[in-house]
């Protein structure tokens, strides 16, 4: 794209491929991957940012199928700068750019019970985006407010009523970029907190597709259902039973496919297009339509022009 852009401190690199930023690897290549050096290098790259210039947050791309024709516009990538993990009284500050799974351990260190965290993929930017839970927690349970730079240049704080959060979903703003969040949680002693997110990764890893290249789970589930984790859980109106009823467990599209251990799992399994991924993805939305009248809503982001 011919186009003046600002001068930023960060990085700005033109014609970036995007397949190596994203957990299925696969997608075409951004105008300009910006990687911001802090807050202010980011706030002033968007203050003087032509308006009509499109700007897309990723994080670590776990939740993500970049389409294979690339990005036309700006992606801004937190890194380093962006990935702290403070204590105060009963709060956890943490940068947007932090994992997940280092914020749980790290919280747990310290005697802080975030443990919903640990099983979650991914980075704090995309688990308030999406508000991110597991086993019947959610981030919008923890979050006392949030940090952003705003389109136009403007650094905010925003309240959970403010991100408007519901199932897997916030009402974030078009281009606005998270850059750290405050959690409240309660004290724990640190290896009881240890031991509980063990048992958390032990039933992960015996019912989901951990060691494959996955976006994580596919479709929301209907109505809202989540896993909680706990015995009495349902499996009714849940994505994978769906899915399975459908006959779609393990199917195969090109290099895409359902997964055989949990079919909610979308699986780059081996040399997959992304249009592989999303026409897979759009197939099994029509079969379970056609077999339970249930209208699965994808999870995974999908961005980008097709090839």
């Amino acid at each position: 794209m011919s186009i003046d852009l600002p001068t930023p401190r960060g990085a700005l690199t033109p014609d970036r491929p995007l397949d190596g930023l994203t957990w299925l690897r696969v997608g075409g290549p951004a105008d300009w991957l910006f990687q911001p050096a802090d807050a202010q290098d980011l706030a002033a790259f968007l203050k003087d940012l032509d308006p009509a210039m499109p700007v897309f947050p990723i994080g670590v791309g776990s939740n993500l199928i970049v389409r294979d024709g690339g990005i036309r516009g700006v992606v801004v990538r937190l890194g380093r700068g962006f990935n702290g993990i403070d204590f105060a009284d009963e709060t956890v500050i943490v940068g947007a750019a932090a994992l997940d799974a280092h914020v749980a351990r790290k919280a747990a260190d310290a005697g802080f019970d975030l443990t919903f965290l640990r099983t979650i993929p991914g980075s704090i930017g995309g688990a308030l985006r999406m508000n991110a839970g597991c086993y019947g927690s959610y981030v919008a349970d923890h979050l006392i407010d949030a940090q952003a730079v705003t389109r136009d240049g403007r650094m905010v704080t925003l309240s959970p009523r403010d991100l408007g959060f519901a199932y897997r979903h916030s009402d974030l703003p078009e281009g606005w970029v998270l850059t750290q969040a405050r959690f409240r949680a309660e004290r724990g002693d640190p290896q009881q907190l240890h031991a509980k997110m063990e048992d958390q990764l032990a039933r992960r890893d015996a019912t989901q597709p951990t060691k494959d290249r996955t976006a994580g789970s596919t479709f929301r589930n209907p109505a809202g259902y989540s896993s909680t984790g706990r015995e009495d859980d349902t499996h009714e109106l849940k994505a994978w039973k769906l899915i399975e009823e459908a006959g779609l467990r393990g199917y195969r599209l090109g290099g895409a496919q359902m997964s055989e251990k949990h079919p909610n799992f979308l699986l780059n399994a081996g040399g997959a297009t992304a249009a592989e991924l999303e026409e897979l993805g759009e197939l099994v939305r029509t079969r379970v339509r056609e077999s339970s009248g249930h209208e699965l809503q994808w999870e995974v982001i999908r961005i980008g022009d097709p090839a």
